[in-house]
């Protein structure tokens, strides 16, 4: 009867101190803190710049394990500013989107399909980017920038950047290239909310 009790009770404390297998948490992107900004040579003169920002999005996010974490990100084409009035009109015309904030196909969605973790804070994050109706493989480098508690919320935060160069016309946007750059470079920057803090 002793050795039964001693056994259970040595099987109990093995238990308890064996840590915990840790699960991707959610996180919510902070719109007011996230922003995608992108830039292109136009005519060799100058570089030109542009922004989405607040889009909405979640992160599946598993600090001891970065591999087993996952992001999906979505916002209407439409949400594309460049600080010029008439650009950001010419970029929903026919000569380049053709967009609508109604239509679901003027959608921008990226959903990750593979971390791959390449340091201490940094990772290559592979996923579908839809963009003009049209689906790609794309490649993020990505880093940690930050998590903790937020001094004003009091809740739990997470800071991300990542970069990626994209080709215009494998989206089908390919509108006055190559005199206007094919090449998009993009460098992303969120804030992301803890979802049950």
């Amino acid at each position: 009867m002793k050795r039964t009790l001693l056994a259970t009770a040595v099987g109990f404390a093995a238990l308890t101190a064996a840590p915990a297998l840790a699960e991707p948490v959610p996180y919510v992107l902070d719109s007011s803190h996230s922003q995608i900004i992108f830039s292109y040579d136009h005519l060799g003169f100058s570089t030109t710049y542009g922004m989405f920002s607040g889009f909405e999005g979640e992160i599946m996010f598993d600090q001891e394990n970065p591999e087993n974490s996952s992001v999906s990100v979505s916002m209407p084409v439409t949400m594309m500013f460049t600080g010029w009035e008439k650009r950001d009109e010419h970029f929903m015309s026919e000569d380049f989107f053709n967009a609508s904030a109604e239509a679901e196909e003027d959608m921008v969605t990226f959903t990750s399909t593979l971390i791959e973790v390449t340091g201490e804070d940094t990772a290559n994050i592979t996923g579908d980017l839809t963009l003009n109706g049209i689906t790609k493989p794309v490649t993020l480098a990505a880093s940690l920038n930050k998590t903790g508690e937020h001094p004003m919320q009091n809740k739990e935060w997470a800071g991300f950047d990542a970069t990626t160069t994209l080709l215009r016309s494998d989206f089908g946007v390919d509108r006055a290239a190559p005199f206007v750059g094919d090449e998009v470079n993009v460098l992303i920057s969120i804030e992301a909310q803890r979802a049950d803090s």
